[in-house]
């Protein structure tokens, strides 16, 4: 078994803080264990939890044009998330996103880190400001420090740029469309270091 199969089935088990409770299960990182770049976002969503897949939902479907429309292979990434369940407030029937805390952030870690390590990447993609506080710091803001490279020792090449779930949030098409284009032109930059890399 490898390594990341193996932390798949041990974070299945996890209890490390009270999302296991409701979440309907660990949805743990998805894709090649030689991959180039790692995308790491908050949490899994509504479909995600169902599904145990991160980036399977509405968010995902944005993530895969966005990495078509760069020119990255979204077979040759991996998927992960700061947090491995799915926190949620119930509205009516609908189960409804709610921002992990600093602890829940915390209890995951080793996981993510674990990811990480096993993978090795060349680029770590942060999406989003959680995604990015938890690797980078509790003082990291995407909004100023989107797009750029980011020294640290995760990999050699770290950056951050919005969640695409931040995309759908926007209220006019204009405006999703130029959310759109400045995160794809946030994965061109990656899409260059992979290139070179290759």
């Amino acid at each position: 078994m490898d390594e990341l199969e193996q932390l798949r089935r041990d974070a299945a088990e996890c209890r490390a803080c009270p999302l296991w409770q409701t979440g309907t299960q660990t949805v743990f990182g998805e894709g090649t264990a030689s991959a180039q770049v790692v995308f790491v976002g908050e949490q899994p969503g509504d479909q995600e939890d169902k599904q145990g897949r991160p980036f399977v939902g509405p968010a995902g479907r944005v993530l895969d044009e966005a990495l078509e429309l760069a020119g990255i292979d979204r077979s040759a990434t991996y998927v992960t998330n700061a947090v491995k369940h799915f926190k949620w407030t119930a509205r009516g029937k609908r189960r409804i996103h709610a921002k992990p805390n600093w602890s829940e952030i915390a209890a995951c870690n080793p996981w993510l880190q674990s990811e990480l390590e096993a993978i090795e990447p060349a680029v770590v993609v942060c999406l989003g400001a959680t995604a990015a506080q938890a690797l980078l710091g509790k003082q990291f803001r995407v909004t100023k420090q989107r797009g750029t490279w980011v020294e640290s020792d995760l990999a050699p090449h770290v950056t951050a740029t919005i969640h695409p779930s931040s995309i759908l949030r926007q209220r006019t098409d204009d405006e999703r469309h130029k959310e759109m284009a400045g995160f794809v032109a946030d994965l061109r930059l990656v899409a260059t270091v992979l290139e070179k890399a290759s």
